[in-house]
């Protein structure tokens, strides 16, 4: 949610079953609901909204995996970069249930669900 069109088109075009939210006339979609489709398809959510952080924390759940993106450059040539590093050294983990936060230089990552208090 909130990641350019042109990353979806990266992923697509590198092998992976990714879509917009937009793309299916759901821009507009609560983040609850946004998380519960993500789940019920199992799907990784990436945005760049910390409210999706709040949300999965709160749940208690273990998926859907979510990444965040905290950049000062969100053009799609840079979350590419991101997620090709993310895929090639992390894709495991978002498939049992990860929150990752990506920044310039770094990518920290938690299991999911996260213990109480910890956000």
């Amino acid at each position: 949610m909130g990641i350019s069109p042109g990353t979806v088109t990266y992923l697509q075009d590198s092998g992976h079953d990714a879509t917009h939210l937009n793309d299916q006339n759901l821009g507009r979609l609560p983040d609850s609901e946004i998380l519960d489709k993500a789940r019920s398809e199992e799907r990784i959510l990436l945005t760049h909204d910390l409210d999706f952080g709040e949300l999965i924390a709160a749940s208690a759940a273990h998926l859907p995996s979510v990444i965040i993106f905290r950049l000062r450059n969100m053009r799609p040539d840079s979350l590419n970069r991101y997620m090709a590093l993310i895929l090639e050294e992390h894709e495991d983990l978002l498939e049992s249930g990860f929150i990752m936060s990506v920044t310039e230089g770094q990518i920290r990552s938690r299991t999911l669900p996260l213990e109480p208090g910890i956000r």
